[in-house]
């Protein structure tokens, strides 16, 4: 494996979030933007190993790529949507919540209400330590946010995905999202507040489904087909690897067939490592890491070094996607 893996600061994306500065509407508002991590997530938990890829969807020229980051020897985290909110104005970063995440653990557990014990056996708590954690950072954050937020319908503001190993329980995969609520003050001001994140464990899949890839995207408008879905219709860039060699049909197969816990993880690296470039949009950046019960995490493919920038010489692309509604 190549180097044990470590908190990355990359490239950004530019969404744009409208942070009133007075209830007054004859006061100019400041612009705050909030670069994406977008793109898709791709989980395999094979054969005493789980893989977490991450390939970015390169919107704009500076998104940023998902990024798996350590949050315990044994357990990663990736996060989608608007990581990293910084003032054009004032060239101040108010928030990098990538580089955040493995640090963001909450000590208000005791007021909030828990997952049941048999969702994550004895390590529930430690789950929703990171959840609350990241919770009272995005509150922190979009506790100024006064425009209207118009996001896509379902799609949270930002998503957390989760992969660990938990002693004598097993591989785990998670997805939290958090919403947001808003109340309109007086016309055109908005209070907002994030809600709790929703919790949903995908991994173990429920008795008698599949044991398979699990994929996220963000944003989910336009994502593109899982690579299940476009195994199962052959599509062409796959079908060249399946058939390139017998073991590369033979893991596609075991997708297929929902056991990828027979796979074993350097066919199943091998695999996705080729899917994943054949499927890519062009230029996209890919990551790719490894947990494993005995050594924890580790990367596969690191994401590349990212040039010098600054926040000054950052500039939102005119067309940049927003999460506001109507007209400033």
């Amino acid at each position: 494996m190549n180097a044990r893996c470590s908190v990355l600061l990359l490239a950004p994306l530019a969404l744009l979030l409208l942070l009133g500065a007075a209830q007054d509407n004859s006061t100019p508002t400041e612009e705050a933007v909030a670069n994406l991590a977008a793109g898709r997530v791709v989980i395999a938990v094979v054969r005493d190993a789980i893989l977490v890829a991450t390939v970015e969807n390169p919107i704009e020229p500076e998104t940023r790529p998902p990024t798996p980051v350590p949050l315990s020897s044994g357990r990663l985290g990736v996060l989608l949507g608007p990581v990293f909110w910084w003032s054009p104005t004032s060239k101040v970063a108010l928030a990098s919540l990538d580089q955040e995440l493995p640090h963001l653990r909450s000590h208000l557990i005791a007021n909030v209400p828990h997952l049941a014990a048999e969702q994550s056996g004895e390590e529930a708590t430690d789950l929703e330590t990171i959840g609350q954690g990241l919770l009272e950072r995005l509150g922190d954050v979009a506790g100024n946010l006064h425009g209207k937020v118009d996001l896509a319908p379902n799609q949270p503001l930002i998503r957390l995905v989760i992969a660990d190993y938990l002693p004598g329980y097993g591989a785990e995969v998670w997805q939290l999202d958090y919403g947001v609520k808003q109340e309109e003050e007086q016309d055109g001001y908005w209070m907002t507040r994030v809600l709790r994140p929703a919790y949903l464990q995908l991994w173990p899949p429920e008795k008698g489904q599949p044991h398979t890839l699990v994929e996220f995207a963000y944003p989910a408008e336009n994502a593109q087909q899982t690579l299940v879905t476009l195994l199962r219709q052959k599509d062409p860039r796959l079908q060249k690897i399946v058939a390139s060699n017998p073991k590369m049909n033979q893991v596609a197969s075991e997708f297929l067939d929902g056991e990828s816990n027979k796979i074993a993880p350097a066919d199943a690296t091998q695999f996705l490592r080729g899917a994943l470039d054949a499927t890519a949009p062009p230029r996209a950046r890919e990551t790719m890491a490894i947990i494993t019960p005995e050594k924890g995490c580790d990367w596969i493919l690191a994401p590349p070094p990212e040039p010098e920038s600054s926040l000054a010489q950052s500039q939102r692309p005119t067309d940049a996607p927003s999460l506001l509604g109507g007209s400033r």
